[in-house]
């Protein structure tokens, strides 16, 4: 089977003036075209194109994908027209579950989600004619999607969707919260998601956490069969990611919920039930079967699904299993002195440490305790006291991604061309991204960017705030390996801060911990080794980690569990 794909924000047949229909042998051949022009639009016949590849090589926009399937993947279930993106086979809900959703970006788990929320009708690949429910309950006879889009119909069925772009509420409400959340429940529901105090604030002056709670109190104060959380742990912390999950199974016990989240340890947490969804991203995504929740997401981290005999990736994802630093002789670079910050009635006070080359220190704490303000102080966009003197060149990706309206090509002219070449461009996948307009990107692509131009600059120190968010499981992975060859490369130190435990695990080689009152204090260790600030943090927030005997992957303990006791009476709450 052969797939065809077109990306029409990147094809410019102004500029090229159609060279993929002239190179193209089988219309040299005189016969019936594979390549054509459509309605001024290029398109490609998937019946008459000979795979050959030429067209994908010789495109100067990077537009065109054509992918050869070794197997048949049937009829999709939405496409959203000709040589456009297609989904084969949907997740499903069940009844007082919660079901997550795993894979890449770009996979179709929001389409998915959107098609099962009631926002998108599938079209079962007639993108020429107008789809309907009856055409898709005959599909899906004798299966339980007949019963859920029969419901879905009939309006028997109340759906909740908490969308993905939390950022949005702004655009659509300015003024203050409670007069959004209007509904007599909602102090009580704030109360539980630890967030009462954002009936006082206004939309617009709310942080991406704070707009987060928002847009899950907003759901869960809707009445609903099921609900929808399009990746409900960005911007929080790790306490703030188990009280979101623990107020979701405890509120929705007896209704039918489903998760896309690419935190591995709270999707394990939350769920009961795991989909996986594989393909070619922006291409096509294809949906597993349903699996139970460790073994669903053993199987995707390992690369293999058992039941449908299938290879989703050509290399494993295994973790550490015991807290082994990468670089235990490394070479001390720099240190920095104790020192303080006082910003807005917050103080954080900071311990002094000595960094080695070639180092990734994970920075890790609650929000509102000052991981950002001591990251911009290393960057020196924030006083200090005694004023820092480190005489270091620093790279610094802030926690929020904003790019200008240029073509991403253009925002990096000033790197370094030989790690850029030899380190990033490709495991960060860019020539997909050089002739987008940066600030059209999505929110993951905007991410790869600022982390592929934070690495490409020439630096001593490279300070990277989030940048995990937005990205999914395996994308997360390469940004960790990117990151680390750099530092090696290079015999440069990088400071991390991120909330995926995960991440964090994978990426560092020393930990910094951060404590104290959110919002009002904070206090910040010298560089521990991993077991030590593990043990630390998790302390202070109650929480221990188990790992997976087959794939070494964090899993949170439930509370009060027979391993949580456990662990917590030998005072080891990570690595045990």
């Amino acid at each position: 089977m052969r797939i065809a794909v077109i990306d029409y924000n990147k094809c410019r047949p102004d500029k090229c003036g159609f060279l993929c229909a002239s190179v193209c042998p089988v219309n040299k051949t005189g016969t019936d075209p594979a390549v054509f022009v459509e309605e001024g639009k290029v398109r490609i016949s998937e019946e008459l194109c000979i795979g050959c590849g030429i067209c994908v090589r010789k495109c100067p926009f990077g537009a065109i994908t054509i992918i050869n399937l070794p197997e048949e993947l049937g009829t999709p279930i939405h496409q959203y027209g000709p040589n456009m993106f297609r989904l084969y086979g949907l997740p499903y809900p069940k009844e007082s579950s919660v079901v997550g959703i795993i894979g890449r970006n770009g996979t179709g788990k929001t389409t998915a989600v959107r098609i099962l929320a009631g926002e998108i009708i599938p079209n079962l690949g007639d993108f020429s004619s107008k789809p309907s429910y009856d055409k898709v309950i005959e599909f899906f006879k004798g299966t339980e999607l007949q019963r859920y889009f029969t419901e879905l119909k009939e309006g028997k069925k109340r759906l909740v969707h908490k969308i993905q772009a939390v950022d949005v509420i702004r655009k659509h409400f300015r003024g203050p919260v409670k007069e959004l959340l209007k509904d007599p429940r909602a102090p009580e529901i704030l109360r539980l998601l630890d967030a009462e105090y954002l009936l006082e604030k206004n939309v617009e002056n709310l942080s991406g956490g704070e707009l987060q709670k928002l847009a899950i109190a907003a759901a869960l104060l809707r009445e609903g069969d099921v609900y929808f959380f399009d990746e409900p742990s960005s911007f929080l912390d790790i306490r703030e990611r188990m009280r979101v999950s623990n107020v979701i199974r405890e509120r929705l016990k007896e209704k039918s919920v489903m998760v896309v989240e690419h935190d591995l340890a709270i999707l394990d947490y939350l769920s009961d039930y795991i989909f996986i969804v594989y393909g070619e991203p922006a291409v096509y995504g294809r949906f597993s079967g349903i699996k139970g929740v460790r073994e669903g997401i053993n199987q995707f981290l390992l690369g293999f699904l058992k039941e449908e005999n299938v290879r989703i990736r050509d290399y494993e994802i295994v973790f550490e299993k015991r807290a082994v630093s990468k670089k235990p002789q490394a070479k001390p670079v720099f240190s920095y002195p104790p020192f303080s910050v006082r910003l807005d009635g917050f103080e954080l006070r900071v311990e002094g440490g000595t960094l080695h080359e070639g180092e990734v220190v994970g920075i890790v704490g609650p929000n509102g305790i000052g991981k950002s303000t001591f990251v911009r102080a290393l960057a020196g966009e924030v006083d200090t006291d005694p004023p820092l003197e480190l005489d270091l060149s620093v790279s610094y990706k802030p926690q929020y991604v904003e790019l200008p309206e240029v073509p991403v090509r253009e925002l990096f002219k000033d790197i370094n061309e030989e790690i850029f070449e030899e380190e990033i461009r490709r495991p960060l996948e860019m020539d997909k991204l050089f002739d987008a307009i940066a600030s059209e990107l999505s929110g993951g692509e905007k991410q790869r960017v600022a982390v592929a131009l934070a690495l490409s600059k020439d630096a001593d120190l490279y300070l990277l705030d989030e940048p995990s968010a937005f990205l999914d499981v395996e994308q997360r992975v390469r940004v960790s390996k990117v990151i680390n060859r750099v530092m090696a490369k290079r015999k440069a130190v990088a400071f991390v801060v991120d909330h995926d435990v995960a991440f964090i695990d994978y990426i560092s080689d020393r930990l910094l911990v951060f404590l104290g009152e959110p919002g009002k204090r904070g206090e910040a260790s010298a560089p521990l080794d991993k077991r030590e600030g593990m043990n630390r943090l998790l302390k202070y927030l109650g929480i221990t980690f188990r790992r997976d005997p087959h794939t070494g992957r964090p899993r949170i303990n439930k509370p009060g569990s027979q391993k949580d006791v456990e662990q917590k009476k030998r005072g080891e709450y990570y690595y045990a």
